[in-house]
């Protein structure tokens, strides 16, 4: 096409993007254009220059099957990149669900959603105390996949997970039959409004609430590179203000002493630290860890997450 078209630019097809940019009068800066909104810890520049790199797919390896994915990938031909123990990363191509039992075997994971899971082992002794299941509760569970990355990395929970839309939970409740998880109680639920709290029976609190809030999705448009032209940035507020209406209805249901997970796929301090600054002066509860999981250096998404810990016995 750019020979027929541009055959001068033809010839340049290999050098790097940044100079491509400045020929065309322009720069790598310029395609991110919300740099005051973004989280202290993001490089604008790098952040920027990653919506021109296609990434990767990821696979999270579920307990008992690493061998035999990676077996079944190898006899088929698919190329991967061994990340750590548990994850791998392919061409984002790759058909895997014609290769490996998607669900069963492997979950389709960006590597920082995996990663969330490491925020947990600052907590790991206040699970391993329990002698009865853990009682979880993800309340904006979309399509499953981070309680069923909850499911294997803690193993004895009982499970509850809510979501605002029906389809979606009929979605995760296939899901959950392939990744063999039965003894859960799913229900719908709007959170969304100031005193939309969950129906719980009294004294049935959490041990932990997983809450994958609604968001821009900011940390993961290079997937879709779109949405720098059609989002509009009084979005993020919106947003924000959504999230604290969320938290601020499932706090009282986490029991003293346990903990809540917050994870946005934003870059927006609006999303992320703000949110958690405005909890702090709602609620006595504790930072135990804050972090923003950069993805534009490894052709995979950008994700917040913070555990905090719950201090007071009279939440209400």
């Amino acid at each position: 096409m750019l020979e027929e078209l541009k055959p001068d630019w033809n010839e340049l097809i290999a050098l790097p993007a940044n100079e491509k940019t400045r020929m065309l009068g322009t720069s790598l800066d310029a395609i991110f254009p919300w740099k005051d909104e973004l989280s202290n810890e993001v490089d604008h520049a790098a952040f920027s220059g990653s919506f021109l790199i296609q990434p990767d797919l990821y696979l999270r390896l579920r307990p008992g099957k690493e061998d035999r994915v990676k077996q079944k990938l190898g006899n088929a031909g698919v190329k991967y990149n061994v990340i750590n123990q548990t994850c791998l990363a392919l061409e984002n191509s790759a058909q895997v669900d014609k290769i490996i039992e998607l669900d069963r075997e492997a979950v389709v994971q960006d590597y920082n959603s995996q990663r969330v899971g490491e925020l947990l082992n600052s907590a790991r002794s206040f699970f391993h105390a329990h002698s009865t299941p853990l009682r979880v509760y993800d309340c904006c569970a979309a399509s499953g996949g981070k309680s069923i990355l909850l499911y294997d990395l803690l193993k004895n929970i009982d499970l509850t997970v809510s979501d605002i839309r029906e389809s979606i939970l009929i979605n995760l409740k296939n899901r959950f039959e392939r990744a063999g998880i039965k003894n859960y109680k799913a229900f719908l639920q709007d959170l969304t409004s100031a005193g939309k709290r969950p129906i719980v029976k009294k004294g049935d609190a959490f041990d932990l609430i997983i809450a994958d809030a609604p968001c821009s999705g900011s940390g993961t448009w290079s997937r879709t590179p779109e949405q720098l032209y059609y989002f509009k940035p009084e979005k993020i507020e919106y947003y924000s203000s959504l999230q604290k209406t969320i938290l601020e209805n499932v706090i009282p249901l986490v029991k003293e002493g346990g903990y809540l997970l917050y994870i946005t796929c934003s870059v927006f301090k609006k999303e992320n630290e703000e949110v958690i600054s405005h909890l702090q002066k709602q609620f006595n509860l504790s930072t135990v860890k804050m972090e923003l999981l950069k993805g534009y250096d490894m052709k995979a998404d950008s994700l917040f997450a913070a555990l905090l810990q719950i201090n007071r016995s009279d939440l209400s």
